[in-house]
């Protein structure tokens, strides 16, 4: 089963398509939250919180797609549980 998952991106050139991504993942009170981080760099891009009902089973992903809008860049990235 593939999962995808949008991250929010500061600026570009930071990942590729198709690129290899590890998530890193954070607790809060509530929730979960996740950071992507590549073999180059660390803590690329941020996820928005995850309930705890809808955390993630794996560690890695791959980068499927970048889209610049007027709020930033936005990563989808595809996970397999």
């Amino acid at each position: 089963m593939t999962r995808q998952m949008i991250f929010k991106m500061e600026r570009t050139g930071l990942l590729d398509e198709g690129e290899h991504v590890t998530l890193t993942e954070g607790v809060l009170p509530s929730s979960y939250y996740y950071t992507l981080d590549a073999a180059r760099a660390r803590s690329l891009a941020m996820s928005p919180n995850v309930p705890f009902t809808e955390r993630l089973r794996s560690g890695e992903g791959i980068v499927r797609s970048i889209e610049e809008n007027e709020r930033g860049f936005y990563v989808t990235v595809e996970i397999e549980e």
